[in-house]
């Protein structure tokens, strides 16, 4: 039965379900996929976030909570790989040697450009680079991802010119959409808090603006618009975050965070009076 405190959550859920099952009908995913796939995330969001005093949630619990039944808990507590990488980390030595091309002094020339960097070398080159902001990361790979995605491009003479601040992998490739997970996840994850934070907790910045009687004229302008707003926005917030980086000779221990900013758009046709 269905409580008059769940009802506003689910008719919620229903609204960012939709494109949601959009996208995984246009994959190839089945209800039943994702219904085994929701399962198993249930149970280890149960066991992992909702212990009582700190302590591991048991399965009694864990049952209680999901409102399945103990021996299923136990099954799907077997099949949860806690083993798989985050998507974030591997993106995230893709979007950094981007990111310090733009920024770090050594990559740049006198009037603050990205210089194009021969291969190999001790200073100012694409080895050089790589070292510094994507560490044992194997070169080759990293390197074939780049100019797939047309991040950067290989010159004639051997060397490489940077082509994009950001990492931006070619669309439904597998890089793609693990990207798409993180963002989905960070913007649910920054809702969530906000919504069930305790009083004393910061809220986390979420906000946007929009306008349901905008002429579809206006679209290319708009479109414009926030290209040049929005990826000026995110250079300034890159700028920031790299000026308060943990220090590359710093201990493995010391405290660190993942901090940042998202913009999107928001595009979505109007039928009737628009009300």
């Amino acid at each position: 039965m269905v409580t008059s405190a769940q009802r506003p959550i689910l008719t919620a859920c229903r609204t960012w379900l939709r494109p949601v099952a959009r996208w995984l009908l246009r994959s190839g995913v089945t209800y039943r996929e994702f219904a085994e796939l929701a399962r198993n995330v249930f149970v280890a969001t149960a066991s992992d976030e909702f212990g009582i005093r700190g302590r591991p949630t048991n399965v009694s619990r864990v049952a209680l909570l999901t409102g399945l039944a103990r021996r299923e808990v136990r099954r799907e507590r077997l099949a949860v790989d806690t083993r798989a990488p985050r998507a974030e980390e591997a993106l995230n030595h893709a979007s950094r040697i981007l990111s310090g091309w733009h920024l770090d002094a050594d990559f740049l020339d006198e009037t603050g450009r990205p210089l194009e960097l021969p291969a190999d070398g001790e200073r100012a080159s694409f080895a050089a680079l790589i070292k510094r902001y994507a560490g044992d990361i194997p070169t080759t790979a990293l390197v074939k991802e780049l100019l797939k995605s047309r991040s950067i491009e290989r010159l004639d003479g051997g060397s490489y010119r940077v082509l994009r601040r950001y990492y931006m992998p070619r669309p439904m490739d597998a890089r793609s959409v693990e990207r798409a997970g993180s963002v989905l996840a960070d913007v649910v994850a920054t809702v969530e808090h906000n919504l069930s934070r305790k009083p004393d907790e910061p809220s986390r910045f979420e906000g946007r603006a929009q306008n349901r009687h905008i002429d579809p004229r206006h679209l290319p302008a708009f479109r414009a618009f926030l290209e040049r707003e929005g990826q000026g926005f995110l250079e300034r917030m890159d700028d920031w975050l790299a000026t308060h980086e943990v220090p590359a000779n710093a201990a493995g221990d010391a405290p660190r965070l993942r901090l940042g900013a998202g913009v999107y758009a928001i595009n979505e046709s109007i039928t009737g009076d628009g009300s």
